[in-house]
């Protein structure tokens, strides 16, 4: 009981009533008496005589957000999730710190080496002691052996979930992860085993893990042995993914989609497939992009989000794996300092991704490099003058040493792609120009001081928006940024922000200045 509540008072002053409204276990009254108005969250005064409640809302805690499902399949506390941020930004030691506070996190394994990727699994597995995590897989059109090789880890290292990203179809990988776990529960259902939760920012993207996978690659798969025939039998019956991610706008990969014209696309089709396809359970759909904030995650749980998932406000945690210089540089960021540059694992494509542009050079130069690409055959028909440039300002060495180091580079991951450049000017300009894209993140991971200019740092709006909503509390400083902290707020925060829509939609006017969460250490 607190002061208030023992002298019989209502809560009208500004912090009284955010401190009413922050005590989420309890419900809040709305009680008018003796001519004005005032809150508590004890029903025996909100019901003493002389008073008359005017609105009321229920104990609204963070675990009663979202999707009961999505925490019972996944073994969690709360619908939260951290999003896989590559290069093991999203590390080892994210991944656990979130596990032990009982929240899902991906590990981020793109563009990573198989011997770092097996490492991190062998070292996640031993440390979360049978608490659920995730490991990214990416769709890598240009490295096809990345993503076996991925798969191949999860399996050996037995990952109980992978979210897949930047998927512009299915491939025989990651329906064999799907399909390989699959078996039939004794009431004859199917069980999942490889839980798949699917990144898209695309209606025929989703549709395809919405449905089962294709005939095709099901025949292909059986026929080199990687699953059972009776694993593809069920495969038939059983939706490529348990979750669906409605990626907006973020970090890295996107389409900078809106996240409520989004979010309710996807909802529409999955209905729409549910009624064609009747599967005994409904395939989630979450809401990632833009999630920085505790008013961002309650808006999309309103918008019909069976769970939310950050990313780019992780990169600034204590257990990112990003380089303390670029956590600083991201803790200064607004909501209008990212923009689109080209991407290393797509470049050839043109697909962009969503960088952070204030404090680094990377956008401007990596837009220059695509442009020649767009323009000549190959690194000998640049004019001398531009290749100079390129080596002096960009590269810092010679392009010649750059392809040898390329080579060598790929003679390790990936050799079928130096035998593609063979004979191939412009896939050889392509492989130089991706040897910048690629070390400028691992730069910024590294934290080189004498690559600033060319940090290549992932990153969203979400970030500013966070910074802007952390600014003055004790979040403020990047070494109070804890992983399992920043989720337990945004989710404290999210049930805050319900409980304050509630009593608005109930025509209740509450003082300005209680109606935003306020994060503190206790919490």
């Amino acid at each position: 009981m607190t002061v208030l509540e023992a002298a019989g008072r209502l809560a009208r002053t500004a912090e009284e009533v955010y401190a009413v409204l922050a005590d989420l276990d309890r419900p809040v009254y709305v009680v008018e008496r003796d001519g004005a108005t005032g809150l508590t969250g004890d029903e025996r005064i909100a019901r003493a005589p002389g008073g008359r409640v005017l609105a009321a809302a229920p104990p609204t805690g963070p675990d009663r957000l979202g999707s009961a499902e999505f925490r019972r399949d996944h073994g969690v506390r709360q619908a939260y999730m951290s999003g896989a941020m590559a290069n093991g930004i999203a590390s080892e030691r994210l991944v656990v710190a979130m596990a032990r506070a009982g929240y899902l996190a991906s590990y981020g394994a793109a563009s990573s080496v198989p011997d770092a990727v097996d490492a991190a699994l062998a070292a996640i597995s031993r440390q979360v002691g049978g608490a659920p995590y995730a490991c990214n897989l990416i769709h890598s059109p240009s490295e096809p052996a990345l993503e076996r090789s991925t798969v191949d880890l999860c399996l050996r290292h037995r990952v109980p979930c992978v979210e897949a990203s930047a998927f512009l179809d299915l491939t025989p990988q990651i329906v064999r992860y799907r399909a390989s776990g699959l078996t039939r529960a004794a009431d004859g259902s199917v069980r999942a085993g490889h839980r798949v939760i699917a990144k898209v920012s695309r209606a025929e993207v989703a549709e395809r893990f919405i449905r089962p996978a294709p005939e095709p690659i099901l025949r292909e798969l059986v026929a080199a042995g990687d699953i059972t025939a009776e694993q593809a039998e069920l495969a038939r019956s059983a939706p490529m993914a348990d979750d669906i991610t409605a990626e907006a706008d973020s970090g890295g990969h996107t389409d900078r989609r809106p996240l409520t014209v989004l979010l309710g696309e996807l909802l529409r089709v999955r209905d729409g497939l549910q009624a064609e396809l009747r599967y005994p359970r409904l395939v989630r759909v979450g809401a990632a992009g833009g999630i920085g904030t505790p008013d961002a995650a309650f808006a999309a749980f309103a918008l019909g989000a069976a769970y939310v998932v950050t990313g780019s406000i992780n990169q600034a945690a204590v257990e990112s794996g990003q380089s303390e210089p670029v956590k600083r540089l991201l803790a200064g960021a607004g909501v209008a300092d990212c923009e689109m540059a080209p991407s290393s694992d797509m470049f050839e494509m043109g697909v962009d991704v969503q960088v952070l542009k204030r404090g680094t050079m990377f956008p401007g130069r990596a837009k220059k490099l695509y442009e020649l690409y767009r323009r000549y055959d190959g690194i000998d028909a640049i004019p001398p003058a531009q290749r100079a440039e390129l080596e002096e300002k960009i590269f810092r060495r010679p392009l010649a040493d750059v392809w040898a180091d390329t080579v060598a580079y790929f003679r390790e991951r990936d050799p079928a792609q130096i035998e593609r450049a063979e004979g191939d000017e412009k896939r050889r300009m392509a492989l130089v120009f991706r040897w910048y894209l690629g070390l400028s993140s691992r730069w910024s991971m590294s934290g080189d001081p004498g690559r600033a200019p060319d940090y290549q740092i992932w990153c969203g709006p979400a970030m500013g928006a966070f910074n802007a909503w952390a600014a003055g509390t004790y979040l403020a400083p990047v070494e109070n940024r804890e992983v399992a902290g920043i989720a337990a707020h945004i989710m404290r925060g999210a049930a805050f922000t319900g409980r304050v829509a509630t009593l608005r939609f109930a025509g209740v006017r509450l003082p300005s200045r209680a109606t935003a969460y306020r994060p503190a250490p206790a919490a």
